[in-house]
């Protein structure tokens, strides 16, 4: 499936769950926050919650600093 991770086209497995396609861009440890079509999808519903095919995936992390 394809599905649009911070503005970029990108391709997945389908069904694959969030935590899938986290796992997959290797920044399980970075991540804080996901939205999806702009609805946050909370850290305990990324392993069952399944993107579909043109969905637009936000996935932010915070950065310290002053």
């Amino acid at each position: 499936m394809k599905v649009i991770v911070n503005g970029e086209t990108r391709e997945f497995p389908e069904n694959s769950t969030l935590q899938q396609i986290i796992e997959a861009l290797g920044i399980a440890d970075k991540v804080m926050a996901a939205a999806v079509n702009m609805e946050v999808v909370k850290k305990e519903q990324w392993e069952s919650f399944v993107p579909k095919e043109g969905d637009r995936i936000e996935l932010l992390h915070f950065v310290g600093g002053g």
